[in-house]
């Protein structure tokens, strides 16, 4: 196999061609009319070349709930959509909240080798929110775990969130906060307001989301320790956030594909693909958070990737699990959402979908960009493309995607994970080919 490849005439996300050499896992050159001995030539005239994307919030279901998703068909659908790196969140089953289950699933990242699989451990044993998990335990595995989150669950003990961000602040860590106030929220199906109320459908209140996020920021600002809030959804939210950060508060933030693009009208269909925690809000909302995300204050895009077997979306509503899955449209809904606006452009997206979520994630690995001696990874995009998505656009194991019949622009055309191509002309390279370059990595490594 080889692990050396020309890449000719690529776009990078500031407008200038070149040429990319990959070789020895690396980006080895950049340049016009390069030439490299034996090594695969891709045609990339008319694609983006964007540093590998990295998504800070994925569900990979394994181990416990390997009927939904594993770590190698969550990572191939990473690849699918362009992701070179994915974090794991804790809520597997058992609960990733000793080092022992964060090494697991590190373990089964490293030999699928679609993408680097970085796990997230749990902030309280079973998620159960009344104990802090093996936190320094974590943080000082194989995995070096450095981001730790509850997610589907709010760490809503003021007292536990405290002592939390304390401990991580040891060894630079971050909490990374579901934030939702649960006793605002029981029984909650949808967003609350006007379309709840003619649906009769329980609401899910936006003060639930933003009085969590305004304790916790001040929480951080009290301990001096790193906080990060998922799936920002409410315009309310974005004005709690801006101002922490105009304070000088160490907050960052995200924004789901899915809150950019789609709203709560879409509930009016009783279809469970539109089911999600934190719901679709309104349409006031979503502009809020694309100009949130333009200017800054939302620091990144995250999939929330969370997949489900068929049973769990087709059936009634109330009855329906929260989650769309999201990493193969992922770069595409961003694509129609805010560049085709002109709110953000390609060096916009380099950075919210690979440099920040790297380094809010502290893996240095990822999020270099494309210069020379940078790691090897590497995405080419398609922006003059179209297609309806549709099943055939899925690779992992989840079909609960709501973006079903929708034209969205863009394609993946290639991905290059630690410089080996996993996608080729838009498909996935063989599973065998991919797990035996990687084993020849992790050999070399210890040689």
């Amino acid at each position: 196999m080889t692990n050396t490849y020309l890449i000719s005439g690529a776009a990078l996300p500031d407008g200038t061609r070149t040429d990319i050499v990959l070789k020895d896992g690396l980006i080895a050159e950049l340049g016009t009319g390069l030439s490299a001995a034996g090594a695969q030539r891709i045609d990339a005239d008319g694609l983006v070349a964007l540093p590998g994307l990295v998504d800070l919030h994925t569900h990979l279901r394994e181990p416990g709930y390997e009927q939904s998703e594993t770590v190698l068909t969550g990572t191939q659908a990473a690849a699918a959509g362009g992701f070179t790196a994915v974090f794991a969140m804790a809520n597997t089953s058992p609960v990733a909240d000793t080092a022992g289950v964060v090494e697991q699933e590190l373990s089964l990242g490293e030999q699928a080798g679609y993408a680097t699989v970085q796990p997230i451990g749990a902030v309280t044993v079973g998620l159960a929110g009344e104990q802090l998990a093996e936190l320094g335990a974590m943080a000082s595995s194989r995995a070096r775990v450095r981001v730790f989150s509850d997610d589907g669950a709010c760490v809503w003990d003021p007292v536990l969130m405290r002592r939390a961000l304390e401990y991580v602040k040891s060894f630079d860590g971050v909490i990374a906060q579901h934030a939702q106030e649960p006793r605002l929220t029981v029984g909650a199906q949808m967003n609350e307001g006007a379309v709840s109320g003619e649906l009769g459908l329980t609401g899910w209140p936006a003060v639930a989301e933003e009085s969590i996020i305004a304790r916790d920021v001040l929480l951080a600002e009290h301990v001096g320790s790193s906080l990060h809030i998922c799936h920002v959804s409410t315009a309310g939210s974005v004005d709690v956030l801006r101002w922490a950060k105009a304070r000088g508060i160490r907050v960052t933030a995200e924004v789901t594909p899915h809150h950019l693009l789609l709203d709560e009208e879409l509930v009016r269909s009783f279809d469970a693909r539109y089911k999600v925690n934190p719901p679709l809000r309104r349409p006031e909302d979503v502009l809020a958070l694309r100009e949130a995300l333009a200017d800054g204050t939302i620091d990144i895009v995250a999939t929330d990737h969370a997949p489900h077997p068929v049973e769990s979306k087709d059936c009634e509503w109330d009855a329906a699990a929260n989650g769309m899955v999201g990493l193969e449209s992922a770069l595409s809904v961003v694509h129609a959402s805010v560049v085709e606006s002109g709110q953000l452009d390609w060096t916009d997206i380099a950075r919210v979908l690979s440099s920040e979520p790297a380094r809010i994630g502290r893996i240095t690995s990822h999020g270099q960009g494309i210069v020379a001696g940078a790691p090897g990874q590497v995405t080419l995009y398609d922006p003059s493309a179209s297609r309806e998505f549709g099943t055939a656009d899925l690779t992992g194991k989840g079909v609960n995607s709501p973006f079903f019949g929708r034209t969205l622009p863009g394609r993946v055309i290639a991905t290059f994970h630690n410089g080996f191509a996993t996608v080729l002309d838009g498909e996935l390279r063989p599973t065998e080919d991919v797990a035996r370059f990687a084993a020849e990595q992790r050999m070399g490594a210890r040689v």
